[in-house]
This record gives C-alpha cells, structure tokens and sequence, in this order.
C-alpha cells in the first residue's frame, strides 16, 4: 500500500494560522482514518476535567477549558489513534519485514492499529502472532540471560506517571540505570542549564502568568506547528497590547497571524489577530549573540541611567540579593563589539536595540523557548543565556515573569519528575531501596546517545522500548539500523507499525497497547492515569473510547508481566497489585516523593490539577550557593564545526524542522500548509542568494552531504530546492528525514541532545528518484514571499 502523492509544489502560504484552514485539515484526517463516527465525540472530552489528555504535546491545559479544548495537530493525534483501520495478524502474513522496509513510514503508521502481540520469526522474515503468556516468559528468561547493563529500557515521553513510575523501578531492580528517554533527544539542555542557573530543571511560568505579563520573548519555538493551543493566551495578551518578540530563523504563521477557530466572527469575517510585535530572523546558532546584543544595549541604557540620576534600568537590588557572577557576565558582554554580534546572529545592531528597549519598559517579561536553542553543540549555554537576560531586571520569582521552556511529547516531563532519568543521583535511591528492598545501581546508566553507541559497538545487547520510534527519532540513521540486528533482544510496547519494528534482533516481540483515549479497565475496574504538562501541572485522566482490539493491554500492564516474569518475588514490589488498581501506584508515587505528590489522590482532580513545587518562581535558589548563577557562555558560536563566513563558503548550516503535518516522527500526511509546500517532503529551504552563490537554481535537485568529519559518508536526498526567506547562510529540512546528516557525536555538551538545529553541510547536484519525480516541484510554480 504505497501512497501515490500529489505532483508537489510551492506556493507561499498568506493565511493566518488556524481559521478555515486548520478546520479542513482537521475534517480530512478524520474521513481518512475513517474516525468520523467516534472521534468527534472523544474530542469533547480532550483535555477537559474528567476526559483525557492529549496524546500529542504537553502545553498546558487551563483548568477552565475552552468548548473546544484542543489543537489541529490534538486532533489529528486523536484521529490517529481512534483509526478504524487495523494492521491485524493477517496483515503480518503477507508482508515480510524486507519488504515493509521499502514502504514509508507514513504508509506504515497509515494502517492502522496493532491488534495482537507478536513475535518475530527469522525464517520466514515475518511477525507472528504469539500469546501474553509466552511473550512475557520469553522475554523475562532472554533478560536473565543478559547482563543487567547490556540492556536499556528507552521511554518515548507518552506514558502516564504511573506507568513510567512502574518502568523505572523495573529498570533499577533489574539492575541498571539504562534509561534513555526522548528528553535526551530535546530538552535535556533545559533540565541541565536551569538546574545550574536557578536550582531547578524545568520552567517557572504557569497558565497565570500569561494574564499578568507585560512582555512576552519568543526564541526557537514554533508554537503554530507544535504548541497550537498555547495560541489562546498568546491572543489575550495581544489584546492586552502586550508586545511579543520573534526570534526565530524562519517566519513561522503561527508567531505571525492567527484566527480563532472557536470564535464565530473571526471565522465569518476577516480579521486576525498579529502575534509579534517585533520578527527577528536571528541566523540558526546566533541566539546567543542576539541575547548578549540585547544585554549589550541594556548595560548601555543602564549606565546611561546611572549618570543621569535617573531610575536604573537593570534591577540592582534584584542582582545583589539573589543572583551571583554578574559582574563576570557583564565583563564577557563588555567584551564583545557590536561587530561580533552582528556578524554572528546577522541581525542588525538596531534590531538589538529595539527588542532591548521594549524589555526595559517592561516590568514582567516572560521568555518562551523550544528545541531552536536546546539542540546545539552549546545548547546549555544557549538556555543559560536566556535565565541571565531574566535575571538582568528580575524577571523569575514574579507573577507575569519567568521562563518557559516548550516541551514536545505529553508526559515527557512528567516522566522525567518520577525517575525515567539515566542518572542515579536524581532519584530518591534511599526511599527506594527502604520501600521496595533493593539496591538501585550506583553507576550512571546511558543516555540516548550513549544507547545508540554501545547498539553500535554491541555492548548493548538488549532494548526494550516503551513507544516512540526509536531508530527515525535518533541521529545518524544510517548507521544505526544496520546495528540494530547485533541486538539479541529487541522488545518494542507499541499502538501502530513504524520502521523501527522493521529491524529485528536475535529475539524480536512487537507488543501492541492501549492508547490513552481508550477505556482502561483491569479485572473489569476503570482506572484513571495522571500526566504532568510543560508548567509543572499534574492532572488526573481516563480513557473513554472503546479498545481497538480486545488483545490490547495498558503499559503498565504490559510493565508489570514483563517485570514479573523477570524478577519475580526478588523484590518487594507488588507487580500484579499495582496492575490491579493504579492506586496504589500513586500511593507508592506519594511514598516516595512526598514533597511533589503528597495528597496525589485528592489534589489531581482539583480543578486545573496541582503544580509541583517551583522553588525559583518563590525565589528560592536550590543551587549549591543558594542563590541564582549568571553563567557566562564559552564562546558565541553555538556550533562550532565550522564557522559560518570564515571556514567554507560551500558550507550552509541546517536546521531540521517539522511540518504542520506532522508530530515528531509521526507524519500525518504530506503537505507543510503553513510553509506553502504540499505533496512532498523532499525538499530543503535555502534564501536565494545561496542558491545563486551556489550554483543552483529554485527546483534543482540537490543532494546534502555533512560537511564535518569527511571520512564518514552522510547524504540524504534528492530534495528539491525551495527559495525561501531564510538567512543568508542557512538551510532547513524535514525531520527525521535529514536525521542521517547529524553524526552521534554532534551533540550538546553536558547534555548529550543531537544538534539536530545546526548542522554544517553541503549541496550536491543530483536526479530525483523516481518516487521524488511524483513529487517535483514544476518549473515556474516557485512564488519568492
């Protein structure tokens, strides 16, 4: 079942974001996944008290919701899910796993859900199906087999706390600290630079803080594509004339315009409300620069102030009382010329200015930020910026004021907050090992990236993977499906097909689950599932539709037959209990930590739920000093492989990117609407005057090649060329389709996230395959914005 795409081509998209717009495609994924007689009732209950939590991203949900409480892309996440198409045992029977490697994975996902647990035979090059029984029994004697540290238990970020609560003991029982998770892959520089700059690793800003502000700063986040909700309280301010400032390579329409779906005369008329009061198209690595320009005309501003005897423009008092490492912060500012900055964020000294002048006027100014500054070589120092340029006029531990970092998948934070973490010195070890009796590792266990080496180098031998997709979601791709067949198991927890299923090890279970939006019932009681959203809320949900198939089971079902068929009653945790009733998992959640969850059962169906402690929104600094850091960055160039302007002139630096069809690997269909490119994601964004300096022209085939480390060969393509208002020097392409480009060890330092947002490389004549000429751009019908 290959897809036969539309003959593709660009046209730049004028609209605002969301409107009519976002209604159709929310009506033609419905008809497609032939959701039309369940799905819009489910959507009523999407992210309201007593529904479910969406399954795409983890924006806030306000505790008075809309009628309409979700998104374009919540829709098509919910659509997805509740498909009636099935990819059953009959399915599995006629295709081999070589030949559904050919397929895309959006044909794959396309099919629908998963209705039986499988296993896969090798001689046949085919799934089969199995039973619960003997998958759990399996797959418990293949992990004893294993030495504890050869296998990593890998968590995608959609699983409720409850069940990454159950899989991160199973982990430590087990015996290793292997705990991938897909926040190495995005925000693992937040939760490393907060930490260090205010004490805590996730954001300060909650729901209210959007009614209070004054000022809204936007670096590296797309919210029309990946956060469309947060477009509401976005809209408000507006119309409170609070300015919102863009930083941002491309002009995405959602930091632009935006109409209303819910509201009847935005639909009917024509008026939009304009989301930036100020669009800053810094180059991709120049926020740093862009930020210290900013601080630059401040400390300019502040000492102008000073000797006039007029009111200070920094918050002295602020910086005296609670913050240390000013004074070498504004040495580093000091010691950089405007020269410097300009160059490196190509961005005018002017627009500097004026985004530093509109701050100054402001008295509570929150900075919103995505994965733009979180996956660079120097993604800490990136996030580290942004706390110092609050800290400057005090602008966390205030209502109106902080700092928001946008997660991507629902719970991933969540997740993060009851122990999925690498890292043995962020969990509890000693409530764990008094409750559950035993010892958890001492030895820090792999992060993602670190996963993806010891796959390749074979000293990791086991994976279990609760969701996600793995393998499209990781760097260097090329290299890491062929390692993938050195594992001896392979165990994926999953609801549809993906290309990460494709790759099998020596002992390779595909194991389908519940969804969210399903009814959960064990030994025929309801359960309930909580999550925590991108401010530090945590709310209670439940499932309502009906199953897709009678043979699924929950995560943590699936959790606890895996965790008892290997450990058995080595522990003293009640496995079978905690599948029972969810209950008494959040009991055990509260037991311990008890300063996050105490009253858990009460407080999550309070309304808008309950925040987990903030001690910076207080300002209570639980750094080693007690007080707030400024942190001043190594160096001004977030990617330093090759320096844009001065190494290569054949070099151009990519970003990847999502399409607004799209969430994460997840690719809902073929058309990026708000980028005017439809039927095709084989294409890269280039600003003219590179394609002409380059040699080529709008339309032209290209292939791109990593320009770092030249004896490894990383080309993907052929995409087509698209003229598009970037910055000069600047390229961006579709994840995970460029995935390959980015080498395993071009990652964050500290934080190991993929630089996925900057990566050197060049271009290459080429052909388009014959798939890529079904979706050729034709000659003429490229329109320059």
């Amino acid at each position: 079942m290959q897809l036969i795409h539309p003959t593709a081509h660009f046209h730049p998209y004028k609209n605002a974001s969301g409107g009519w717009g976002s209604a159709h495609s929310v009506m033609s994924i419905l008809w497609r996944e032939q959701a039309l007689g369940k799905a819009p009732a489910a959507l009523m209950k999407q992210n309201k008290p007593k529904g479910f939590a969406c399954v795409s991203c983890a924006w806030a949900k306000p505790g008075n919701p809309h009628a309409l409480e979700f998104c374009e892309n919540g829709a098509k996440a919910t659509a997805w899910e509740l498909t009636s198409l099935r990819t059953d045992a009959d399915f599995f029977a006629r295709h081999t796993l070589s030949e559904l490697r050919g397929w895309s994975d959006y044909d794959l996902e396309q099919h629908g859900r998963l209705t039986h647990p499988l296993r896969y035979d090798a001689q046949i090059d085919q799934y089969v199906p199995t039973t619960w029984e003997e998958a759990y029994a399996a797959i418990g004697v293949q992990l004893k087999q294993l030495a504890s540290d050869e296998v990593a238990f890998y968590a995608s970020g959609r699983a409720s706390l409850e069940a990454s609560f159950m899989y991160q003991l199973f982990a430590r029982a087990y015996g290793t600290n292997n705990l991938p998770d897909s926040s190495n892959m995005c925000h693992e520089s937040t939760s490393v630079g907060l930490q260090e700059s205010i004490g805590v690793p996730v954001g300060t800003v909650t729901l209210a803080d959007f009614e209070h502000t004054d000022c809204i700063f936007f670096f590296g986040q797309n919210v029309g594509s990946n956060s469309p909700r947060m477009l509401h309280p976005l809209q408000e301010a507006r119309r409170r004339h609070v300015p919102i400032i863009i930083f941002n390579p491309l002009r995405e329409r959602g930091l632009e315009r935006f109409v209303n779906p819910q509201s009847v005369s935005e639909m009917l008329g024509p008026s939009s409300t304009a989301i930036s009061t100020q669009y800053h198209q810094v180059a991709i690595g120049g926020d740093t620069a862009a930020v210290m320009g900013i601080a630059k005309a401040l400390l300019f501003m502040d000492r102008q102030a000073m000797e006039a005897g007029a009111q200070p423009v920094l918050d002295h008092a602020f910086i005296a009382e609670h913050t240390e490492g000013f004074d070498a912060f504004v040495a580093q500012v000091d010691g950089y010329s405007w020269d410097d900055l300009v160059q490196r964020s190509l961005l005018s000294r002017s627009s500097m200015e004026a985004a530093a002048t509109v701050y100054a006027r402001s008295q509570k100014v929150m900075i919103i930020y995505g994965m733009g500054m979180t996956q660079h070589r120097h993604g800490v120092g990136n996030v580290q910026m942004l706390v110092n340029l609050l800290l400057l006029r005090g602008n966390i531990g205030k209502p109106g004021a902080g700092i928001c970092p946008v997660r991507g998948h629902s719970n991933v934070q969540g997740q993060r907050t009851v122990g999925i973490t690498e890292d043995p010195a962020k969990v509890p070890k000693d409530r764990i090992e008094a409750r559950f009796g035993f010892k958890v590792p001492s030895k820090k266990g792999l992060a993602t990236v670190d996963t993806c080496k010891g796959i390749q180098d074979g000293s990791v031998k086991g994976f279990i993977g609760l969701g996600g997709n793995f393998l499209r979601a990781v760097p260097d791709t090329d290299r890491m499906e062929p390692a993938w067949k050195g594992l001896t198991l392979n165990v994926q927890v999953a609801t549809k097909l993906n290309r990460t299923h494709l790759f099998a090890g020596q002992h390779t279970w595909l194991l389908p689950c519940l969804g969210r939006i399903e009814i959960d019932q064990q030994d025929g009681t309801p359960q309930v599932y909580t999550t925590e959203d991108s401010t530090g809320c945590i709310r209670a949900w439940q499932g309502h539709a009906q199953p897709a198939a009678e043979q699924l089971r929950s995560e943590a079902a699936i959790i606890a037959g895996l965790a008892q068929a290997t450990l058995g009653d080595e522990v003293r945790i009640p496995w079978d209990d905690w599948r029972r009733d969810y209950v008494k998992v959040r009991q055990a959640i509260a037991d311990i930590y008890p300063e996050i969850f105490h009253d858990m059962e009460t407080r999550m169906w309070e309304e808008g739920g309950f925040h987990r402690p903030l001690p910076a929104a207080q300002r209570k600094w639980a750094t080693e000093s007690g007080k707030a850091q400024f942190k001043t960055p190594s160096r001004l160039d977030e990617d330093d492989d090759v320096s844009l302007g001065t190494d290569r002139r054949d070099v151009v630096q990519l970003m990847t990117l999502r399409s607004n069809d799209q969430f994460n690997t997840t690719v809902y269909g073929y058309d990026d609407r708000f980028r005017g490119v439809h039927g095709t994601r084989s294409v890269v964004f280039l600003n003219r005057n590179d394609i002409v300096r380059l040699g080529f022209a709008p339309g032209q085939w290209v292939t791109l090649r990593t320009a770092i480390e030249p004896e490894v060969r990383r080309e993907v393509g052929p995409f087509q060329i698209i003229d598009y208002d970037i910055p000069e020097g600047c390229a961006a392409s579709y994840y995970p389709e460029s995935n390959p480009l980015v080498p395993l060890w071009h990652h964050a330092e500290r934080s190991k996230v993929p630089a996925a947002k900057s990566v050197p490389v060049s271009l290459h004549a080429a052909l388009p395959t014959e798939q890529n000429r079904r979706n050729e751009i034709p000659d003429g019908d490229q329109v320059r914005e």
